[in-house]
């Protein structure tokens, strides 16, 4: 399920095999997804861009039907990933677009490959080290999901068990539009996190943003990222109520605009029309 205009492949980069889709012509425009799901999340957005894009949409490493190796969810290695990728499509220097987990990558990515990433957006979120340094109980109570995640094995078990109505739930605490992921895509979501590996890879990520990645981001402190960066999060969402999220990202990057949306945390598919409008102003100018 993506769109029929799209053409699937699997494209080997740093080591793992990577589930892609791709359309379009022009300059190139990487689109990174977020958890609990896959590349079809851009499916309201992608076929648009690729009017006047070279659209990338990649299910990431432990996502999809992306490999889902036993170690390599830190975002340096899932960035590497992504650009290697990109280069091995043809394209030098793109821009990225990333929500959730994606955009965590998407940071990285525009950290360590500053020269490739041309312009960085970023959906609701706010930097790693920012989240953890200043975690309360607002945050620990609105974000159990992270807490919960760090426990070994546990999880598993837990969310294998109860799969459906664990991503349904997700879904429906972080939305705030009704009926935005359709059954089409709650479905083609449930397939691909039954796939051998799926549970235990994407909870890798989470773990691996609480050790890893924390530790890699608290060595680049004093690193920015020096492209052109639009920040938007959900009015309706969580972060929009924990903190200043366009000031999180005034202290990571030299040249960052944003604002809120009228919608929950999954903006690709509850504003998808707005979110079009913005990256289309964005990436034109």
């Amino acid at each position: 399920m993506m769109i029929d205009t799209f053409a699937r492949s699997f494209v080997r980069a740093n080591g793992v095999r990577l589930h892609v889709w791709t359309a379009g012509s022009g300059p190139a425009v990487l689109l990174l997804h977020g958890y609990p799901q896959s590349a079809i999340m851009w499916r309201k957005v992608a076929p648009t861009l690729a009017r006047g894009y070279s659209v990338v949409v990649p299910d990431l490493r432990g996502y999809g039907e992306s490999d889902k190796p036993r170690d390599g969810y830190d975002k340096k290695t899932m960035a590497r990933d992504v650009h290697e990728l990109m280069v091995a499509l043809g394209h030098e220097r793109y821009a990225v677009v990333g929500h959730d987990r994606g955009a965590r990558v998407a940071h990285r990515l525009a950290i360590d490959h500053q020269a490739a990433v041309t312009r960085l957006c970023l959906l609701d979120i706010v930097p790693t080290h920012t989240l953890f340094s200043r975690t309360g109980r607002e945050l620990a109570a609105a974000y159990w999901h992270w807490f919960f995640f760090q426990v070994p094995d546990l999880p598993e078990i837990m969310i294998e068990a109860t799969l459906e109505p664990f991503l349904r739930a997700m879904f429906r605490a972080l939305s705030s539009v009704a009926g935005a992921i359709e059954e089409e895509a709650i479905q083609e979501y449930l397939r691909v996190f039954r796939l051998p590996g799926a549970i235990r890879a994407t909870l890798d990520d989470y773990r691996a943003a609480a050790t890893r990645d924390f530790d890699d981001d608290a060595a680049d402190l004093t690193k920015r990222v020096t492209c052109p960066t639009l920040a938007i999060w959900g009015e309706f969402g969580k972060m929009h109520t924990l903190f200043d999220v366009l000031g999180t990202w005034k202290e990571k990057a030299t040249d960052v605009r944003g604002h809120p949306v009228p919608c929950g945390h999954f903006i690709p598919e509850e504003a998808p029309e707005r979110l079009l409008a913005d990256l289309q102003a964005f990436l034109r100018n």
